[in-house]
């Protein structure tokens, strides 16, 4: 069974970064691909940005998506030690506004899968762009 416990977020200046963190509960974390989302009120929940076993990160390629726009300006990293998976932000504008969730899904392939279909949640947390 795998838990994930998300920290991180809060308020922010437009053009500040951010740091959120999820502690992977379980076992062999490496097994699988992890994952940021985020959703906005009265949108649905999308993709920002997965990273797989290797390290290997997965952007959105929907150019019509919320989630697309972070590109350049998120980075997704794991380790795996800590079993932690960390999203950084910088230059942040008020669209990113929004609830973001880190996820987790059985997936050994070298690229992380963009689906909505992850397996474990966290609770979320806010961030706040003013």
């Amino acid at each position: 069974h795998v838990q994930l416990v998300e920290s991180g977020g809060g308020s922010v200046q437009a053009g500040g970064s951010l740091r959120l963190s999820c502690q992977f509960v379980g076992n062999f974390m490496d097994n699988y691909c992890l994952a940021w989302f985020r959703q906005a009120p009265r949108k649905e929940r999308e993709w920002v940005v997965g990273v797989s076993w290797n390290g290997s990160p997965t952007y959105s390629d929907d150019d019509t998506s919320d989630g697309y726009s972070v590109q350049g300006r998120v980075t997704v990293s794991r380790d795996s030690h800590l079993q932690r998976v960390y999203l950084d932000m910088n230059r942040l504008k008020p669209e990113d506004t929004s609830m973001y969730y880190c996820a987790a899904v059985y997936d050994l392939r070298d690229t992380c899968a963009v689906t909505r279909d992850y397996t474990f949640w966290c609770q979320g947390t806010q961030v706040t762009v003013s």
